[in-house]
């Protein structure tokens, strides 16, 4: 369980860029710890729902994304953080180097 909240943490600080603005649904990938996710993501006037898939297992995630909190499923176990204010001004490629 502690995997699951820690690969949903990692993903949603490289996800937690301005490009919460970009609405389309665009499929992106990246590898951490030696697993690939790909997701997407969609943003609405008060949230953002990022979809996506653990490319290695096979598992599956679904994150909402409001302000500051992050609340969802990854690999059927529930989630809910919240997103270090330090990253919010931070690009995918910053977060991703850490």
């Amino acid at each position: 369980m502690l995997k699951s909240i820690a690969t949903a943490t990692a993903f949603v600080l490289l996800s937690a860029a301005p490009a919460f603005a970009d609405t389309a649904r665009k499929a992106r990938t990246f590898t951490r710890d030696g697993q690939t996710f790909t997701y997407t993501k969609v943003a609405s006037a008060d949230r953002v729902a990022i979809d996506g898939r653990n490319l290695t297992s096979g598992e599956t995630f679904h994150l909402v994304v409001r302000g500051k909190r992050v609340s969802g499923v990854s690999s059927g176990v529930p989630v809910s953080f919240f997103v270090p204010a330090k990253t919010a001004g931070m690009d995918d490629a910053a977060i991703a180097s850490r």
